[in-house]
């Protein structure tokens, strides 16, 4: 099995979002948009606004839906965004977040650098990820 393997199984398994799909669904409902890049990364480029920064290093338990170190207010239906750069990383991820339980967990098509290239809005980045 190749990496490109595994992420195409993850894909398999997720109902991803574009950019302008994702700008249309928040104004619709209460979506969790999870930041997985880097801090140095998020204040080189920017953040998503309203986006909650997570090192992927701790994603899954800051998401997992019955764990004691979840984030306020997370529960197995929650809708939840990951982003990474470009879209790889994140689809990974977003797989991890649905075998938890959060069956409503998807990535962003592109990752950051397609919301941004879409015109969308962006905020300056940098602060802490979530402990």
């Amino acid at each position: 099995m190749t990496a490109e393997d595994l992420l195409r199984a993850a894909r398999a398994d997720l109902d991803r979002i574009t950019p302008r799909g994702l700008a249309e669904l928040r104004t619709r409902e209460k979506v969790l948009v999870v930041d997985i890049r880097p801090r140095e990364t998020r204040a080189a480029e920017g953040e998503l606004p309203g986006a909650v920064p997570v090192e992927r290093i701790v994603l899954e338990w800051r998401l997992d839906p019955e764990g004691e170190h979840r984030l306020p207010g997370v529960t197995a239906d929650t809708r939840v965004v990951v982003v990474c750069n470009e879209g790889y990383a994140s689809s990974l991820a977003a797989h991890d977040l649905r075998r938890l339980g959060l069956t409503r967990a998807t990535d962003l098509v592109g990752g950051f650098r397609a919301w941004k290239s879409a015109g969308l809005p962006v905020v300056a980045g940098g602060g802490p990820p979530v402990p």
